[in-house]
This record gives C-alpha cells, structure tokens and sequence, in this order.
C-alpha cells in the first residue's frame, strides 16, 4: 500500500493528540519534537493478483491487530531492520468505488511514528520524497474460502481466476488469527498494495487438500478432452474449437451426461468390430470355426 504524508511531516510538529496515542507505545514519554508521524494504506478488500482478498471483516480484525506492530524492509524479520511502529488505525469507506467481487471498496489506513533521529533522517527524507512509498503486510488467516461454493481452500474443483456464470472465482480471506509487521518494499504483489499472506497452523492439513485437488483438475480436464472427442465422432459437423471453448465451462455431472450421449451416438456411427471373425468355409478344418 502507500504511504500518504499528512501532519507530523518533516517540518510540522505532532499535535497533542497525536502525540498522546504515540507515547502509549513508548517506554519515555516523547516530546513532539522527537516524534516523525505519517499514514500509509495496510491492506483493502479488493481481489489481488493472486485472485484473493480479504472480507470486510477480516479488515475490520487486522486493524485491531496492527496497532503496535513494527515497521521492518522486505519482510526481513530482524531488530535492526525495525524503524517504525503503528499507533492507531482505521476501516475507511469508498462508498464510490466497487470491488471485483461487486461489493463497497474498503481499506485499512494506519498511523505509523518514528523518532527524528539522525540514523532516521535519510528515511524521512525519502518518505518525504516519495522514494519509500510502497508498503505490504504480513498475516496469519484463520480461513481462506471459495468465492463460488463457500468450500475451505483446496475443497472444491473450482479454480481462482476462472468465471463460472459471469462470477469470478477466488479466495476470500476470513478470521485474522495474527498480524507479523508491516514492510516497506519496492514492489508490492497486490494491485496498487502489496500484501504478504501466511496461513499460520495449516500448511500440513492443506498440503492434501491442495493435492486433491490438483487431482481434480487434472480429472476435469482429461474428462473435458473425452468428451469432446466423442462429441466429434459423433457429429462431424459439430465446431471443434467453439465445443471445446464451452465445454470448458462445465463441470462434472455436464460432462458425464454428455460423455454418455455421444459415446453412444458415436458407437451407432462406427460399431466395433468383432475381435473373432468366422473363418471362410474352404478353410475350415474341422476343429476351429473361429480365429483371433
């Protein structure tokens, strides 16, 4: 996400009340004068790139999470690497804007405080400069679910980035269970942010899942390919290419069913022949009437 300068900038002081929600983190209570604040975009509701997303909810649970949390360089998770620290957060609401998935834009902003050190000065000015823009987050997801059947991930055939009936396919993330830290980066994964995601506890039980379904898919297509070549022995005149375009949208109680009509139709077309054929009378010996 972005950083977006507002009081607290490189010659503008922290106001008391600001100041008073930053001194609940710090040990020594800091003079405004010490104190370098400014707001960044954490995470948002919209489908990234890797077609997931969290639910407004889940926003709602980060921002909780996140207050306290440290500032660190491309998730780098080392003491030195620390520079600034969450005070406050907030849900904004983009009653204009609509996401992907068809619902109100949402997204988490937060307040983050350095101290105005000399170790910090090249930081802030490149904060102040808009060199240091790009931020991401680190999380741990209690849940990750299908957008199309409500199925945990890995528990249905369907596949992120795919429509099925003009609605898209993919992950929506639940139930925050955890937030690491936020980093600042060069290039963030998600469109206009960046957030790195970890499901904290389950990579084992998931593992089989997500075998599963790779098996599945790898099913759907072999089924997808059958079908369309019965249904051209079974009509000649039949489109390949626009077949095949739809029967990639169907799934598997449709490709069965047709899988079953075509084989039949085909098999009227081109009838198997007989593996024993009877043996032309002048050659039968008496013993044999068959061959193989």
């Amino acid at each position: 996400m972005e950083i977006q300068n507002e009081r607290g900038g490189a010659g503008r002081p922290v106001d008391s009340g600001e100041l008073e929600a930053v001194n609940r983190f710090a040990k020594t209570p800091l003079a405004a004068e010490q104190v370098y604040t400014f707001s960044l975009r954490l995470c948002d509701n919209e489908v990234d790139r890797d077609f997931e997303r969290f639910d407004a909810a889940a926003l709602e649970r980060l921002g909780e999470l996140f207050v306290g949390k440290s500032g660190v360089f491309d998730h780098q998770w080392s003491a030195r690497g620390q520079t600034a620290r969450i005070y406050r957060t907030e849900v904004v609401r983009e009653p204009s804007m609509t996401t992907a998935a068809g619902d109100e834009y949402r997204w988490l902003k937060g307040w983050a405080y350095l101290l105005r050190t000399e170790k910090n000065a090249d930081l802030i000015a490149e904060i102040e400069g808009g060199i240091k823009k790009e931020v991401s987050v680190g999380c741990s997801m209690g849940r990750s679910v299908c957008s199309i059947c409500g199925a945990e991930q890995g528990g249905c055939r369907h596949v992120k980035g795919q429509v099925y009936g003009e609605k898209l396919c993919f992950a929506e993330l639940q139930e925050p269970v955890d937030a690491y830290e936020w980093s600042f980066v060069a290039v963030p994964a998600q469109r206009g942010a960046g957030v790195l995601k970890r499901f904290g506890g389950e990579d084992r039980r998931l593992a089989p899942l997500r075998k599963e379904a790779e098996l599945g898919r790898k099913y759907l297509a072999e089924l997808r390919r059958e079908v369309v070549r019965l249904a051209m022995l079974a009509d000649d005149q039949l489109d390949g290419a626009i077949f095949a375009r739809a029967a990639e949208r169907m799934e598997e109680p449709e490709l069965l069913e047709l899988r079953g009509a075509y084989a039949a139709q085909a098999a009227k077309r081109f009838p198997a022949a007989p593996q024993l054929r009877p043996r032309p009378a002048g050659e039968r010996d008496g013993e044999l009437d068959f061959r193989i």
